[in-house]
């Protein structure tokens, strides 16, 4: 059993429950411990050496949050070695600094602050941008996709995995493989590419280039794509890998896809001269807020400055 757990963030709300029961299957598939871990609000959190000038209220005794989920969890058969931990603080500040000695954080869409129409609460952006680990966020059921999935639609289960051609995070090309051979799943992988193409017609305009050939880009971007996964398929011979390279916007494509799908992975943004700071990038911060299925956003290998 490896000595890294997964952790599920919980805080009592629905969104956190459904999350505890994803991070409980994926602990059972990884042959891990669970650690449940409730960060609690109550103490006001600040800079360390901030002066705080208000009293703080004493920090409340037990812990009903975590009481609930035990309680929950007693008597279930098969589970795997559960550690509950309680620490007062910040989520967006605590979670990031436990995923240091974890395999996997597991955290609902929102919790209970917040406002109710949000589709992703502030914990889960600040979690998935600075944590060490890959982090899935499990959505509320019902999320309604838009778009027209790629590929015939089949039994059985399937992981997304969207893909930069030109520019691929081996990362997460490396845990959306090794979720796939977890889940005995089918590996879908979405790649797109710009189309139309647009260039400078008059100052302030653009205009489509009608020059490109749509055919020749597409089978640019099957080639790249194919060498990107040389190695991948080869770790990993018995995962059934399919290959969808679609014009137009990534994001769209990559959210279509999740619908019914088991997990879909992304990448988080990489550090830039210019942007040293982390990021989620654009299409990773659009299919955590729209896709149907759980997204794991999985961190770049070595960041500068970690």
């Amino acid at each position: 059993m490896s000595t890294l757990p997964v952790i599920a963030a919980v805080d009592g709300s629905e969104d956190s429950l459904r999350a505890l029961e994803w991070a409980l299957s994926e602990a059972r598939l990884r042959d891990a411990p669970l650690r449940v871990v409730h960060v609690r609000q109550y103490t006001e959190w600040t800079r360390p050496g901030a002066m705080v000038v208000m009293p703080l209220p004493p920090a409340p005794q037990g812990d009903q949050v975590v009481d609930q989920v035990r309680a929950s969890l007693a008597g279930r058969e098969g589970l795997p070695p559960v550690e509950y931990l309680t620490l007062d603080g910040a989520p967006s500040v605590v979670l990031p600094e436990l995923s240091s000695n974890a395999q996997l954080i597991v955290l609902g869409s929102r919790g209970r602050g917040g406002f109710a129409s949000l589709l992703l609460g502030s914990n889960g952006i600040a979690t998935a941008r600075d944590a060490a680990c890959p982090v899935v966020v499990v959505p509320r059921p019902g999320r309604e996709v838009h778009g027209e999935a790629a590929g015939p639609a089949e039994p059985g289960p399937r992981i997304v995995i969207g893909v930069s051609a030109d520019s691929p995070d081996t990362q997460a090309l490396a845990f959306a493989f090794e979720a796939a051979a977890r889940r005995s799943a089918r590996l879908q992988v979405v790649s797109a590419y710009p189309w139309p193409v647009y260039a400078w017609s008059v100052p302030t305009d653009f205009a489509a280039m009608s020059l490109v050939d749509k055919d020749a880009v597409e089978a640019d971007t099957h080639r790249l794509l194919n060498d990107v996964l040389a190695a991948h398929r080869k770790e990993h011979p018995d995962v059934r890998v399919d290959v969808s390279v679609l014009g137009g916007d990534a994001a769209g494509h990559v959210v279509a896809a999740s619908k019914d799908a088991d997990l879909v992975a992304v990448g988080r943004h990489r550090r830039r001269l210019l942007q040293p700071a982390r990021m989620l990038g654009s299409v990773t911060h659009a299919v955590l807020l729209h896709a149907a299925s759980p997204v794991a956003v999985v961190p770049p290998a070595a960041e500068d400055g970690d």
